[in-house]
């Protein structure tokens, strides 16, 4: 008995006597399972696999192993028929003509079932079907996008991101041809095979595609690739690949000659009969996996990042056509024009306020006796910009008729910090010289300040942090489901008694009673049962007064809004069936969204539990989003490599971004309301052009994942923050230029463009 057994009681089986071990010799094998099925007390099983192994008779075992060539093989497992009038032949085999024999036969039952469960080929097709010529075929394939010299650079890129799908789709055809009703010894072969193609080509495509390889190494059996959404999108969808025309014909040449750029017919081909099947097997998942979008432009002007815009499993990726299930839109610049312009100019302000706050800022203007200010109390009226739809006030989100106090001064405080702030302008740094005189200076004028906070004491992190307009509070939430608040002015963060009548609160002397006497510039606040990934406080008052509510998003798939005057949990929303990942309020207050692990995006209202809209459509998790800043769309970047752009009100997506190859982590958009920016585990920011859906330019340099962006109030600058312990400041509207050395660690970088960590006034290259 094994170490393994557990001591006998009255409830365990008893073990087996003597009597039970096998008569004859047995392999280790064959031993180590019996004492596992012995220490399991599956006394059944073990003697059924007892009397498996009685079962060989002497001859077998002293009979050498025989083996068979292949053509023998598949005579002796393929499903077998013949007619008296052609004896040893079998009628089965061509699969054009199984449904005419079996009628002449008289339809026997038992092939007729066995047949349709195969499928719509023929047995010995299909046990015909050699899995190595897949490796062969792609191995050779491999050969030629890396050794060609007629291939035009940018088509390298198609080339080996068409071979990468090719070699996708061939696994997962491999380990597929396992569930079909094969003999087990032809299903071990095969799984065998998938195995092996995998071990032998995946570490030349690790390096930018280490995600899906991962992935796609989990994937074992037939049921998990069955079950596996992203093995079903790569068997199912067409693989889109953009090429120009030359390369695609140098491409078609390879396949159908097996050398390229000859003549059909003149080439000399694949070098024998498994060279031949190889080039099949390739050609089989050509036709069958991959779209080609062959284009006339000329290679050398095709930017050698275009590539993920145009290449991928896009047709899940794009939203269908309205009103059709079936018709879909083949490129994302397709869908984004049929949506028409988008008004992204900026909110209408009332009429009313407008006038109360214009009387406030010249009542300031009188007191403080600034004869400068007293001519700039006029808010500016939003002005058409080309290219951009102002919206009207009948096109915002419902709202309060009237406007509050706290209304008019947000709108002064707007008005006077614009006044007083810097304006940053990092182009003047293009042409800089790090060493002269004036460098000071004009850095100063083209960089911002930075001030940094640190959290000691974190056990299990901190996995979001966020400070109020008016920079009197700090919030962050917390691993261990808290969130903690401080007061970054010194002063006492009070609650509210517990003891208090509520009867007795008739004015704001009675609630300042109530208070809590005794305060700290710190509180936590305790409602969660899960990590708090989101914290935000609402943006009503600007930064004229303190935020009156915070908004927290919970792993336990719950956002909460907390008074910050009693400093207590108000209301719980739920309605996502997952962990809420992100929580960001309306510009203007009142609505607020969230982003889920359930794959949809929410609009909820603070003065109802259940939420507004439901934006669904990504493939993934929505990990991150943004409101536009006039409120009417909201910005969403999800796990299925994608941003999109809702409409608020419509609950439509009107704009689709592809081109990270990677989980977009975060997003921002632009103060002027033209460009959106999004970054993750790709390690690279892109800007957009909000208007046309297309990319401006890809910046990068951060060495590790991205979390954070944000933009100056001129839109002329983003500040990205990342897991490579590093803040950088890049140049939205430079167009970029040659690289220069960057700067020691330690100082504050700016960047432009593509490439490695830049210091300030590197100009990197990047796309247009």
């Amino acid at each position: 008995m094994s170490t393994a057994t557990p001591p006998a009681s009255s409830q365990s089986p008893a073990a087996p006597s003597p009597a039970q071990e096998p008569s004859h010799n047995v392999s280790p094998v064959d031993r180590a399972v019996l004492e596992y099925l012995r220490s399991r007390g599956h006394n059944s099983a073990e003697k059924a696999f007892l009397a498996e192994l009685e079962g060989a008779t002497p001859d077998d075992k002293g009979k050498a192993t025989e083996t068979i060539d292949a053509d023998e093989l598949v005579k002796t497992l393929a499903v077998f028929a013949h007619k008296p009038s052609r004896p040893g032949e079998n009628v089965l085999k061509d699969s054009s003509n199984v449904l005419q024999e079996l009628t002449a036969m008289g339809n026997p039952s038992n092939i007729q079932s066995l047949i349709s469960s195969i499928g719509s080929v023929g047995a010995e097709e299909i046990l015909s079907l050699d899995p190595t010529d897949k490796q062969e075929g792609f191995r050779e394939l491999e050969a030629w996008v890396d050794g060609s010299l007629d291939i035009p650079n940018s088509d390298l890129f198609y080339s080996r991101y068409s071979a990468t799908s090719t070699w996708i789709s061939s696994s997962m055809d491999l380990k597929t041809q396992v569930s079909k009703p094969l003999p087990k010894i032809l299903a071990l072969l095969t799984r065998d095979a998938a195995l092996r193609f995998f071990s032998t080509f995946s570490t030349s495509l690790s390096p930018s595609h280490n995600a899906t390889l991962h992935h796609i190494s989990t994937l074992l059996l037939p049921a998990h690739v069955q079950n596996d959404e992203l093995a079903q999108r790569f068997r199912n969808e067409k693989f889109s690949v953009r090429m120009s025309r030359s390369g695609f014909g140098l491409l078609v040449g390879w396949l159908t000659e097996g050398v390229g750029g000859e003549a059909l017919g003149a080439g000399d081909g694949f070098s024998g009969e498994k060279g031949k099947r190889g080039r099949a097997a390739v050609m089989r998942v050509v036709n069958n996996h991959l779209r080609f979008d062959v284009t006339s432009s000329n290679p050398s002007s095709v930017s050698p990042h275009a590539w993920e815009e145009s290449t991928g499993l896009l047709s899940s990726l794009i939203p269908k056509a309205s009103g059709s299930t079936n018709a879909s839109y083949t490129s994302p610049q397709t869908f984004n024009a049929s949506k028409g312009d988008l008004k992204l100019g900026p909110a209408p302000l009332g009429d009313e306020l407008r006038a109360e706050a214009e009387r406030v800022l010249r009542e300031q203007a009188m007191v403080e006796r600034d004869p400068a200010a007293q001519y700039e109390f006029q808010i500016p009226r939003p002005t058409s910009v080309p290219g951009m739809v102002i919206p009207s006030e009948s096109d915002l989100l419902p709202h309060p008729p009237t406007f509050k106090s706290i209304d008019v001064e947000r709108e002064v405080s707007s008005v006077r910090d614009a006044r007083k702030r810097i304006r940053l302008d990092p182009t003047v740094l293009a042409n800089l010289d790090a060493s002269s005189p004036q460098a000071s200076a004009v850095r100063a004028r083209a960089l911002p300040s930075v001030c940094a906070y640190t959290l000691h004491d974190v056990v299990e992190g901190s996995p979001c942090c966020t400070f109020s307009s008016d920079t009197s509070l700090m919030a962050a939430g917390f691993s261990e489901s808290y969130i903690r608040l401080w007061s970054l002015k010194s002063e006492k963060l009070q609650g509210m008694r517990s003891d208090f009548n509520a009867s007795s609160i008739k004015d704001v002397s009675s609630l300042q009673k109530i208070k809590e006497k005794k305060g700290t510039t710190t509180r936590k606040l305790i409602g969660h049962s899960g990590p708090v990934y989101s914290v935000a406080f609402d943006p009503v008052g600007g930064s004229a007064t303190p935020p009156k509510y915070l908004l927290s998003a919970s792993a336990d798939a719950t956002t909460r809004l907390w008074s910050l005057d009693t400093l207590s949990n108000v209301v719980a929303f739920r309605g996502h069936e997952n962990p809420v990942w992100d929580v960001k309020w309306s510009p203007m207050g009142i609505y607020f969204a969230t982003a889920s692990r359930d794959r949809t995006a929410r609009l909820w209202s603070t003065d109802r539990v259940s939420c507004l809209r439901i934006y669904a459509g990504h493939l993934s998790d929505v990990d991150c989003l943004q409101f536009h800043p006039n409120s009417l769309y909201l910005a969403t970047g999800s796990s299925d490599w994608t941003a999109r752009l809702w409409d608020i009100q419509r609950g439509s997506c009107v704009r689709v971004f592809l081109g990270h190859q990677g989980a977009v982590s975060t997003l921002a958009l632009s103060p002027d309301g033209r460009y959106l920016a999004s970054a993750g585990e790709d390690l690279a920011i892109n800007l957009w052009d909000i208007g046309s859906g297309k990319r401006i330019k890809k910046m990068t340099g951060h060495s590790a994942s991205i979390y954070s962006l944000a933009f100056s109030g001129e839109s002329s600058l983003l500040v990205s923050g990342g897991a490579d312990c590093t803040v950088r400041c890049w140049d939205v509207k430079g167009p970029g230029g040659s690289k220069s050395k960057p700067r020691e660690n330690g100082s504050i970088g700016l960047a432009n463009g593509d490439n490695t960590p830049s210091g300030y006034g590197d100009d990197d290259n990047l796309e247009t």
